[in-house]
């Protein structure tokens, strides 16, 4: 599993899950955790939010595939059923949320995987996908999943040593961008644009913020580790 905060390709992001991912939503992937796929990038097709210092991640439903003589699926309420009747992935989302919330089951494990820029992906961590409801917007109904920080499921062993294994915060996306455009896409020590990790340069445990990104930096593996090694 990747680290949090790891920088990947959309190849690297699908050999790791096994499957070629063609949609947003993908619930348990090879019969495993599930997968999202997420953007904030301005124009993004679907609204997701960080909440509580980037503990939680409010994640929108997603449409249905236009279809030719079909209303614009961005003026209809998203749905629970595709055209032949058969399940979406909002309503297999929607009702793993709702089983947790009403009788206590275990919450799904939902791998959350964010669109930095074209090719460009970052692993945000392993989430509980805890609730789930629908709100309107702009004149329709959409749903909505509440996912909670796994801090523990993300920090399992990965396959590349890393430091700042603590982090429990998603990085806003404006943060990763900006320190992305000012780091050049490259680790800040030694300019590699391989293995790249957004990393504290004050670890969160340690009173460092993910909100500011003065306190963000790129770090290949090596560097990071080194890093981490020393703080240790």
């Amino acid at each position: 599993m990747f680290a949090p905060g790891e920088v990947i390709s959309y190849l690297e992001m699908c050999r790791e899950e096994g499957i070629s991912l063609q949609r947003g939503m993908n619930y348990r992937v090879g019969g495993g955790d599930s997968v999202v796929l997420m953007s904030r990038r301005p124009g993004a097709p679907y609204t997701d939010r960080v909440e509580e210092d980037g503990r939680v991640l409010i994640y929108e439903g997603h449409d249905e595939a236009r279809r030719v003589g079909q209303p614009d699926p961005k003026t209809i309420a998203q749905p629970l059923t595709t055209p032949l009747g058969t399940p979406t992935q909002n309503a297999h989302f929607f009702s793993a949320a709702k089983r947790h919330a009403s009788s206590g089951v275990a919450a799904e494990h939902v791998k959350a995987y964010e669109k930095l820029r074209q090719g460009i992906w970052v692993f945000n961590g392993v989430f509980r996908l805890v609730d789930a409801w629908e709100e309107p917007s702009n004149g329709r109904q959409v749903f909505k999943f509440r996912l909670e920080l796994d801090a523990e499921a993300t920090a399992q062993p990965i396959k590349t040593p890393v430091g700042d294994l603590e982090q429990t915060r998603v990085i806003p996306t404006s943060v990763k961008l900006a320190v992305w455009k000012r780091d050049g896409g490259r680790c800040v020590q030694c300019g590699s644009n391989d293995n790249l990790h957004f990393d504290h340069v004050i670890p969160f445990s340690r009173g460092g913020s993910s909100l500011r990104e003065e306190n963000i930096q790129l770090l290949c593996a090596r560097h990071n580790l080194e890093k981490h090694d020393a703080i240790v």
